[in-house]
């Protein structure tokens, strides 16, 4: 099958792979421009781009789809079909319109639950036991479109948006696979018209950690957050990200905030409901500490209030 492929993150280099060792003809590979990157803010490739340099595919770097020459470059191309996973810009209907069949989405949840773009953290950061990988044929709407095929995956207690964004990718690739082998004998199925939820975009906002929400709602998005944007506190003056801790009981009379049973190689934070027990956490610009490393360097007593 003649194929455009449309993504950016290793999410998406991953499904790449695997069509390009299913034997499939790329024609043309899009992702986004190079993007300044790591401590010097060098312009950096995407892993699509990388892999698709690596792979001597064609590569087109748009910055928009809504042009009157990303249509035409679209059109000569003339492809089957596009392959979308994660590519970060719309696809407008006249685009949707030109390959023979259609374009199809890899979408890291189980539609219509989790439609927009930060579907993997917002699963998470709620509680679900269960995700997924849909195979879905695109329209206009945002993740409104049909599925074809659906793959379903269980989220662990201890999952991060990491190691679960590692296991879609690897479950999205398997799919996409299967998807392109059956079509055009998929048959659409339409996405039910109850239980629709919005996965908005992760802001850097969202890090600061509120102690006055649940031990159980704070957990949640501390793994959800690891490892973009990290959530953060503020103690002694000195910003801190946590990235691992454990919901336990609070002391009676201590408020959400305040540190208690501070020891010799933990600490634990008050919290709404419950409390926390911190067993991993990072000052700025270090790595990331186990609470005994941390507690060697940084001076810490009970009744002290993270903000």
């Amino acid at each position: 099958m003649k194929i455009i492929f449309a993504g950016t993150p290793q999410f998406a280099a991953t499904a790449l792979a695997a069509i390009c060792a299913a034997g499939h003809e790329l024609l043309l590979v899009l992702t986004q421009p190079d993007r300044p990157a790591g401590r010097g803010m060098k312009l950096t490739p995407t892993p699509v781009a990388t892999l698709a340099d690596t792979n001597r595919l064609r590569v087109e770097k748009l910055s928009s789809l809504k042009t009157p020459a990303a249509e035409v470059l679209i059109r000569q191309t003339n492809p089957d079909i596009i392959v979308v996973a994660a590519y970060g810009l719309l696809l407008p209907q006249p685009i949707l319109d030109i390959p023979r069949y259609g374009c199809i989405n890899i979408h890291g949840s189980l539609l219509p639950r989790w439609r927009g773009a930060a579907p993997v953290q917002r699963a998470i950061e709620a509680g679900d036991t269960q995700t997924g990988i849909d195979i879905m044929q695109m329209e206009a709407g945002l993740d409104t479109g049909p599925i074809l095929l659906e793959s379903i995956l269980n989220i662990t207690p201890d999952e991060t948006s990491d190691t679960l964004f590692t296991k879609l990718a690897a479950l999205g690739a398997e799919s996409v696979v299967q998807a392109l082998e059956r079509i055009p004998g998929l048959q659409p199925v339409p996405q039910s018209t109850m239980g629709a939820t919005y996965a908005k975009k992760i802001e850097r906002a969202e890090a600061r950690i509120d102690w006055q929400q649940s031990a159980t709602s704070i957990e949640r998005r501390i793994r959800a957050f690891d490892p973009f944007p990290g959530c953060e506190t503020t103690l002694s003056g000195e910003r801190l990200k946590i990235w691992h801790a454990t919901v336990c009981e609070r002391s009676a009379g201590v408020t959400p905030g305040t540190l208690f049973n501070v020891a010799r190689n933990s600490f634990t934070v008050a919290c709404g409901g419950q409390a926390l027990e911190i067993d991993v956490v990072q000052r700025a610009g270090g790595r990331r500490l186990t609470a005994a490393e941390f507690m060697q360097s940084f001076s810490i007593s009970t009744g002290q209030q993270c903000i």
